[in-house]
């Protein structure tokens, strides 16, 4: 028998611009098997689909295309039925490789080293002090800013988020078909039961934002009602494929645990930060120390917010970047998977595309700070009663909402590329964007709402832990919030921390569905001839598939 036959020749769309780098080769093809006469060429699909993906390491039965490697790498030479299994680092291999972007990546790690300092100086005074933050919650003798109790109370706020975190991805997985509107009608009802309590409760801010979020998701969710069925195969596809191939659950588990960990980090240092800072003369670390003043304590929260908004959005596409490896493995390279891939993808992520990833990160980071600071604008005018104020803060939070949408859309594909090609990331999100609208692949990503509602899910685990620091603050009363003062500032932070959380968990799906929807823009032909039974399904659910993936 003669060796494998390696791969297939790029698609015309590369061969007519040079500009991008082509697919990776489906590698270490079977020797040719007799056509049946539905392969090699489209598949027809007058009975049940010739073929289940993902469960095939040769057993295709037809012959592969013939063509040189396209990405420069060569087979070694082999006998029999397949062959050994390449490396992820040689099929996705980056010809020059070099660490893109370096300066966001040194930019990152100051940033966190300037976290670490803060959290350390403020620490310092918190257990200095931790006598007078300590003792019953009406008996303490601060009752000038946060303390101890609010600690104990972030912690119950990072046991929600985590076990509703665990909860909705093992949904995700159990009950896949019902996902999605258990999803939509879970976010909206505890969106509304969280609305009226507050309002009930004449706190008309909270009460009244949490309203309008409802009304929105509702008509969204009506609105699109019709794109639920292929939203639905999509996920069933990235969840069928994760019990096949690679750690994602493993690596989900694990990005989940250390984004809980340093929530944790970060709400002690919060608390911390006004204990040290936080200027009243009943303050003893200001009577010792000094250097307290209301100016310092504004500037510490908002660094230390827009910290915790890079590190844990640098978490979170770390994560997506390793998943992508594992998808883009997959849809290339079905038949004989490659080894090492969660590995080679994470080792890229860490050195030559960490650069790359903290500069996408950076930019979400600072608009969700924006967006952040436009909340707290937007509560403290509907608290004064300033209707107009609070109407163009709202309008104004609505932009900034849709600037991180857009930014977040560019950031999923390009991140997708930088996983299989260690481009930078600039070049990769325009090269990403560019292949997606010419394949008219942009139009099969509108009709998924997977994205929208994974946000709903972490939007629902948010509301939940909003609703638990409420009700602590009401019923509890600690002393230092007498006033009701502290009350939306810990709701806003409870909530981003429930957010951020379960963003880290269900990042791996998101992932995989990115990464089946870019491959499918590099190189469509592998979707028709490796993975048929999914081409298939995609027709039957959406027949503006064949349109968009030939466009």
């Amino acid at each position: 028998m003669s060796g494998p036959q390696y791969g297939a020749q790029p698609g015309g769309y590369y061969n007519n611009n040079n500009n991008y780098p082509p697919p990776p080769p489906n590698s270490y093809q079977m020797n040719p098997m007799p056509n049946n006469g539905n392969y090699g060429q489209q598949p027809q699909y007058g009975g049940p689909p010739p073929q289940q993906y993902g469960n095939g390491y040769g057993d295709g039965g037809y012959a592969p295309p013939q063509g040189p490697p396209p990405n420069g790498y060569k087979p070694p030479p082999t006998d029999g039925y397949g062959g050994p299994p390449p490396s992820y680092d040689e099929v996705f291999k980056v010809q020059k490789p070099k660490y893109n972007d370096w300066w966001a990546g040194l930019l990152f790690l100051a940033t966190v080293a300037g976290f670490v300092a803060v959290s350390a100086i403020s620490l310092h005074g918190y257990a200095a002090n931790r006598s007078q933050n300590d003792g019953s919650l009406n008996g303490q003798r601060n009752n000038f800013g946060l303390t101890t109790h609010t600690i104990y109370l972030f912690v119950w706020v990072l046991i929600c988020a985590i076990v509703l975190s665990y909860a909705y991805m093992w949904m995700a997985r159990k009950f896949t078909k019902q996902f999605i509107y258990a999803t939509g009608i879970l976010n909206i009802v505890m969106g509304l039961v969280t609305a009226i309590y507050m309002l009930s409760r004449k706190y008309w801010s909270g009460g009244i934002v949490f309203l309008i979020f409802v009304v929105l998701q509702a008509l969204f969710f009506w609105s699109c009602r019709s794109r639920i069925p292929f939203s639905t195969l999509m996920l069933q596809t990235a969840i069928d494929v994760s019990k096949v191939h690679g750690h994602v659950y493993l690596v989900s588990a694990v990005g989940g645990l250390i984004g809980t960990l340093f929530a944790a980090y970060w709400a002690i240092t919060l608390v911390a930060v006004y204990v040290k800072f936080e200027p009243d003369p009943n303050n003893a670390a200001c009577r010792n120390a000094g250097g307290c003043s209301s100016g310092k304590v504004i500037g510490l929260i908002v660094f230390i917010t827009f910290a915790g908004y890079w590190i844990s959005e640098w978490l979170k596409n770390t994560i997506h970047t390793t998943v992508a490896g594992i998808y883009g493995s997959w849809y290339f390279n079905s038949r004989n998977y490659p080894t090492k891939v969660t590995r080679g993808a994470l080792k890229r992520s860490l050195t030559y595309s960490f650069g790359s990833i903290s500069l996408g990160s950076l930019f979400i980071a600072i608009i969700n700070l924006i967006r952040q600071l436009a909340q707290a604008a937007q509560q403290n005018a509907a608290q004064e009663g300033d209707i107009l104020g609070t109407i163009l803060w709202c309008i104004f939070g609505c932009l900034i909402g849709i600037l991180d949408w857009l930014v977040e859309f560019i950031n999923r594909y390009a991140f997708c590329h930088i996983a299989l090609y260690g481009k930078a990331y600039f070049a990769a999100a325009k090269d990403t964007w560019k292949m997606v609208k010419e394949r008219g692949i942009d139009a099969l990503i509108n009709e998924c709402l997977i994205g929208p509602v994974l946000t709903f899910g972490a939007t629902f685990v948010a509301y939940a832990c909003g609703l638990i620091a409420y009700l602590y603050m009401v019923y509890t009363k600690p002393a230092y919030n007498d006033g009701g003062g502290f009350t939306p500032v810990v709701v806003a932070f409870a909530f981003l921390i429930g957010l951020q959380v379960c963003n880290v968990f269900t990042t791996p799906l998101t992932s995989g569905i990115d990464t089946i929807f870019v491959a499918m823009a590099w190189d469509p032909e592998v979707l028709m001839r490796d993975h048929p039974d999914l081409y298939h399904q995609m027709v039957q659910v959406y027949p503006h598939v064949q349109e968009a993936i030939h466009a």
